[in-house]
C-alpha cells in the first residue's frame, strides 16, 4: 500500500517532484501510528525502518535524513552523509532527495523556475527567526524572484500560542512581522497581552517577501487541529513526524 502522500499544488517545472507524508500508511504503533519515519522520537527502530522502506518505494533514492537542531545550516544532498546536522538541504543532481521532518514546525519546499535546484527547510519559530529561509535561498544561488516556494502543513494561527519574547524576536528584525501576531486573549487598555497567537505562514511569507521571493504557495493546513492526518508535538507530546520531500528527476 503506497503512503498517503500530499502532492504540493505549485507551478513547479516538470522535472521537480515533491511529496509530504501524512501519518497514514505505515506500521508504527500508538502513539506513533502509523507512518513515522523519524528515528529520534522513541518509536521502535524496526517500525521506523519499515516506514522508511515504504517511503523509499515511491522515491528515486533514500532521502538525506538530517539531524535537525532548529538552526540555519543547509546540507548538500548531492554530497553530504546521512545524519548531517542541518535544518535544510538542497540538491542540484537528479535523483537526490531532500527531506525534513516536522510535527508542527513549518516544512518549506523550494525550487527554481528552470528546474536546476531544489531545497527543503525545517522552519519552526526559532529557525524562522534565526534565518533558515534566508540561508536556504542564499544556498540555492539563484535570483530570488526566480524561486518558487511551497508551505506545508504546520501548527495553525488559531493554535500556536507564544510569549511576547517570540513576537519581539520577529518584530525587531522586521516591523512588518507584527501582522502575524494577535492577542491570545482580549487585553485591556492598560495591559499588554502576555500571550499571542502566531501565524507561521505569515511569518514565512513576510521573510520571503523581504528577500524578493514572490512566488509562495501552499499554507493553511493545521497539524494541531487535524489529528487524523497529522502528527502534532504540541498536541500530543510523544508522537511521530511527517516527511516533506523534494527532488529533481
Amino acid at each position: 500500500m503506497p503512503p498517503d502522500w500530499i502532492r504540493p499544488d505549485w507551478p513547479a517545472p516538470a522535472n521537480v517532484r515533491a511529496r509530504v507524508t501524512t501519518r497514514a500508511g505505515g506500521v508504527s504503533k500508538p502513539p506513533y501510528d502509523s507512518l513515522n519515519p523519524a528515528a529520534h522520537v522513541g518509536d521502535a527502530p524496526e517500525d521506523v525502518a519499515e516506514n522508511r522502506r515504504i517511503l523509499r518505494a515511491g522515491l528515486p533514492a533514500e532521502p538525506l535524513w538530517l539531524t535537525q537542531v532548529h538552526g540555519v545550516a543547509v546540507a548538500d544532498a548531492d554530497h553530504d552523509a546521512p545524519g548531517v546536522e542541518a535544518d535544510a538541504a538542497l540538491a542540484r543532481s537528479p535523483g537526490r532527495v531532500c527531506a525534513v521532518l516536522t510535527a508542527d514546525c513549518l516544512p518549506v519546499l523550494f525550487c527554481d523556475q528552470s528546474g536546476t535546484v531544489v531545497a527543503a527547510a525545517h522552519a519552526g519559530w526559532r529557525g524562522l527567526a534565526a534565518g533558515v529561509l534566508e540561508a536556504t535561498v542564499r544556498a540555492m544561488a539563484v535570483t530570488p524572484s526566480h524561486v518558487l516556494v511551497w508551505l506545508g502543513p504546520a501548527i495553525g494561527p488559531e493554535a500556536f500560542e507564544v510569549g511576547e519574547e517570540v513576537r519581539q524576536a520577529f518584530i525587531e528584525q522586521n516591523p512588518l512581522a507584527a501582522v502575524a501576531f494577535r492577542p491570545a486573549l482580549p487585553g485591556t487598555l492598560d495591559e499588554a497581552p502576555r500571550k499571542w497567537l502566531a501565524d507561521l505562514y505569515v511569518l514565512a511569507r513576510v521573510r520571503l517577501a523581504a528577500l524578493g521571493v514572490e512566488q509562495v504557495h501552499g499554507g493553511g493546513e493545521c497539524t494541531y487541529t487535524d489529528a487524523a492526518r497529522f502528527y502534532s508535538y504540541r498536541r500530543d507530546g510523544r508522537t511521530g513526524r511527517m516527511a516533506a520531500l523534494v527532488w529533481l528527476e
